[in-house]
């Protein structure tokens, strides 16, 4: 089996991914319209949205406030092109940024709410541990994080997936860079990984499919 780099494996597949998620993702009816339901309607509130791809997400949050400031973060131009083209009436409140959001620097302060939807279930425990940290940072006084992604359905699961990643990663010769591959973790370990990176209270919001839903508050 061969690994992608995250950034191509995505700009390859803009075309059909809407439809793709949209269609085949169990849950996909739901989960993008409960997040939006999480955002207040406050003008001119600040949003980050990491791996904002081509931004289901946010085409649900503008219908709920419409003026909302975004900053989107993704590897894959080409998926944030069509951000661009569906709300070419909002470029003035969406700043879209090719990078990574590992590397990127979120400031300390800055949004209201940092959300990231189908896009972190592919990185370790640690990883996710810093990143929340910087998330939790990033985020005003009474901010908050919102987390919609595949979550493994028990531990076992979620080891399997950490363990046949690994070794695919050996049997390649990859030891870092962002290669698409789901390692998913349990909801249980979601948490348990937002509170060690400082979050103060995590609810569970649902699950739609696969996909879990949580808002951790600072």
């Amino acid at each position: 089996m061969e690994l992608e780099e995250m950034g191509s494996f995505f700009n390859e597949r803009v075309d059909g991914y809407e439809q793709h998620m949209l269609n085949n993702v169990a849950g996909s009816d739901k989960y993008y319209i409960e997040t939006a339901k999480l955002i207040p309607k406050i003008t001119g509130l600040k949003i980050l949205d990491l791996g904002c791809g081509t931004g289901l997400e946010l085409d649900e949050i503008f219908k709920i406030n419409p003026t909302v400031q975004v900053t989107g973060i993704d590897l894959a131009k080409d998926m944030m092109k069509k951000i661009q083209q569906k709300h070419s009436d909002k470029l003035a409140q969406i700043n879209l940024i090719e990078n990574n959001y590992f590397d990127y620097d979120m400031g300390e302060n800055v949004f209201d709410v940092v959300l990231s939807v189908q896009t972190l279930h592919h990185f370790t425990h640690e990883e996710k541990i810093k990143l929340y940290n910087k998330i939790l940072k990033s985020l005003k006084q009474n901010g908050f994080y919102i987390e919609t992604d595949y979550m493994a359905p028990n531990q076992e699961y979620e080891d399997q997936c950490f363990a046949e990643n690994k070794k695919i990663r050996s049997k390649l010769g990859i030891t870092e860079g962002f290669y698409h591959y789901d390692t998913p973790c349990t909801v249980e370990n979601e948490i348990k990984m937002l509170l060690k990176a400082g979050f103060e209270s995590i609810k569970n919001i649902g699950k739609y499919g696969n996909t879990g839903i949580l808002l951790a508050k600072k």
